[in-house]
């Protein structure tokens, strides 16, 4: 079940998450909490997988390159595949759609070679091959959302 506190950290803080040298501890004082509650909250959203982490959304493009990325997974292996997809720290996030292509996730690197390599190690370690999406319009989408949190 989830606390006050947790409802509070999902609902409040999915966008204009505080850009300080203590963002936890400010929150706390938004929230009239202690900076420890903050933080044992989220470790314990994250453990239970409310959450997948915490950082930012950088813009496509602006630093370094950047691809929607799409694969066709077999469906008995979806959740491994998607579980290794979002172990790699340059995957923005990852999502599953109703499509051959059942995983879509964003991918972040340097440089266009190491977007090239990051995607073969990929299918390397997933044993699935991907397509790279490059963007070629911007659309802005708000992922952020208001969750119904009520017991």
């Amino acid at each position: 079940m989830l606390s006050a506190l947790d409802k509070q950290l999902l609902n409040r803080f999915q966008q204009d998450f505080p850009l300080s040298p203590t963002p936890f501890l400010e929150i706390a004082r938004q929230l009239d909490s202690s900076e420890s509650e903050v933080l044992s909250a989220y470790q314990r959203l994250a453990a239970q997988n409310y959450i997948s982490r915490i950082g930012p959304v950088i813009a496509p493009n602006c630093i370094g390159a950047s691809a929607l990325v799409a694969m066709a997974v077999a469906e008995a292996d979806l959740l491994r595949v998607a579980d290794q997809v979002s172990a790699y720290p340059n995957v923005n996030h990852n999502y599953e759609r109703e499509n051959h292509y059942n995983l879509w996730f964003v991918l972040m690197a340097n440089d266009e070679t190491d977007l090239q390599t990051l995607v073969q190690e990929i299918e390397t370690d997933t044993g699935y091959p991907a397509m790279l999406l490059p963007m070629l319009e911007d659309f802005y989408i708000n992922l952020g959302f208001e969750l119904n949190l009520d017991d």
